[in-house]
């Protein structure tokens, strides 16, 4: 029988102040029942001594000192968990709003997770092909890597995770793959439309959504990407399967860990945001990866908007430190109606090298993102120097790569919002850029795999010329 408490001394915003309480425990789930038999839920944020210290979900409006009871549930927050949760949609506390059925778990699992032994993990070195050439072919995704997209208020980012959602896979026979979408602080429209693109695509069947509006609470936001990362550690781990979560965005839940922060009345770090930040983080992005042993994997692609377009701000800052790499998006690219406006020559993933090759996506395919790589930034060096020298000053072979940046970012980086580019299709695609430079440019590339692929493009090419 759990013990009831009528002992609320203080009310102060969302936070209410309960004494003489015995045996209160950090982050323990609590329900406060209001004269109106009416039940809040709550979570305790501090103990100290017989007082703890609860944030409500709901907020405090109605909540009477002098008959409101308050009773302490022993527990975290859990999420029930079975193979029924694949398909649905759920708020930020995985409550379905889909207008389906209750799921009937199979089990309860306590949202913040267990950490995983170091010694346990396995290196992530499998491919996931995500349809974007920018990221397959340059900034290349693997099973169990965290890779975060640096984003700014207006670029379309959230059509960028929905296509990555859409169109993600794991490439071979057999392999289980499941996608969960995490969206925190987002408007009405936007969630509308992130479930409207899941089921008209058909990747709602593989997928689960959890949906916190910008409209509900703080404290259901801080809880909404730990609900996620339960339900995909159940799918990888307990049901074998290779899940990518992404999380979007993870300014948002950031802003809500500063305003319970400052509820608190804590001490500020930088920009106002908590000292805690980074572990904070940390306890989300390091719940991603692969387990020795076990078949499942857990990938994340967090999302975040970068303030005033600032790479030195603390949330992108502290995500770069514990994440591997980074895919960022270029403002100027996208007033040239580049779509994604992924800009390539910032952008790095920590872990592609161990991802590309043989067996995993082609035998060329380092040569020919490194040769890409070194072309675009050549060119990019020329488009600068004629700005200020202006074209004339420009050499033939200047002029060449002047040239190929623009074809780079309009063929290569631009594509459209349902086009899903295989690795092959990918990396083809990059000979067929490739292929108007003279051999004796091309010195990224070894000799046999230029043996091996350029005569075809190039005489695609040359009957091109001849028509």
């Amino acid at each position: 029988m759990l013990k009831e408490y009528q002992t609320i001394r203080e009310i102060s915003g969302p936070l209410v102040l309960v004494e003489e309480v015995e045996g209160a425990k950090y982050e323990e789930l609590v329900q406060v029942q209001l004269p109106s038999m009416e039940t809040r839920t709550g979570r305790v944020l501090e103990v100290d001594h017989d007082k703890a210290l609860i944030q409500l979900f709901e907020g405090t409006t109605g909540v009477d000192i002098h008959k409101s009871k308050v009773r302490f549930l022993g527990r975290g927050i859990q999420l029930g968990v079975s193979p029924d949760i694949l398909g649905r949609v759920f708020d930020g506390l995985g409550r379905p709003i889909d207008d389906g059925p209750e799921i009937l778990p199979d089990k309860k699992l306590d949202i913040n997770g267990s950490p995983i032994n170091p010694y346990a993990r396995d290196y992530p070195e499998e491919f996931i092909q995500t349809g974007i050439s920018a990221i397959d072919g340059l900034n290349t995704l693997v099973r169990g890597q965290k890779l975060p997209i640096f984003s700014a208020s207006g670029l379309p980012h959230n059509r960028l995770a929905a296509q990555i959602a859409r169109q993600a896979k794991v490439l071979g026979e057999g392999e289980k793959f499941a996608v969960v979408f995490a969206a925190m602080g987002i408007t009405f429209e936007e969630a509308n439309y992130f479930v409207e693109e899941f089921r008209k695509t058909g990747a709602i069947d593989r997928a689960i959504l959890f949906l916190n509006l910008a409209s509900d609470p703080a404290l259901e936001r801080v809880a909404t990407p730990r609900m996620a990362l339960t339900a995909a550690e159940y799918l990888a781990f307990d049901l074998e399967m290779h899940v990518l979560i992404i999380l979007t965005d993870m300014t948002n839940y950031c802003e809500a860990l500063r305003e319970i922060s400052a509820a608190r009345k804590e001490i500020p770090g930088r920009r106002g945001y908590p000292g805690y930040l980074y572990t904070d983080l940390s306890t989300i992005y390091e719940r991603a990866g692969k387990i020795k042993g076990k078949k499942g994997s857990i990938t994340q692609i967090p999302v975040l908007t970068m303030p005033e377009d600032d790479k030195t701000h603390p949330i992108p800052d502290l995500t770069g430190y514990i994440t591997e790499g980074q895919i960022i998006l270029s403002r100027v690219l996208h007033k040239k109606n580049i779509s994604p406006p992924i800009d390539v020559l910032p952008s790095l993933s920590r872990l592609k090298d161990k991802g590309i090759g043989v067996g995993k996506t082609r035998e060329d395919h380092a040569d020919t993102f490194n040769q890409l790589f070194a072309a675009y930034a050549r060119g990019k060096e020329a488009q600068e120097l004629a700005v200020i020298l202006g074209e004339a000053a420009l050499t033939e072979l200047d002029k060449l790569y002047f040239d190929f940046a623009d074809t780079f970012e309009r063929r290569y980086v631009s594509q459209g919002e349902y086009e899903d580019r295989s690795i092959e299709e990918t990396l083809d695609l990059g000979w067929e850029l490739l292929k108007v430079f003279p051999e004796a440019e091309l010195k990224r590339i070894r000799p046999e795999w230029l043996e091996k692929y350029l005569p075809r493009f190039k005489k695609d090419r040359e009957e091109e010329e001849a028509a």
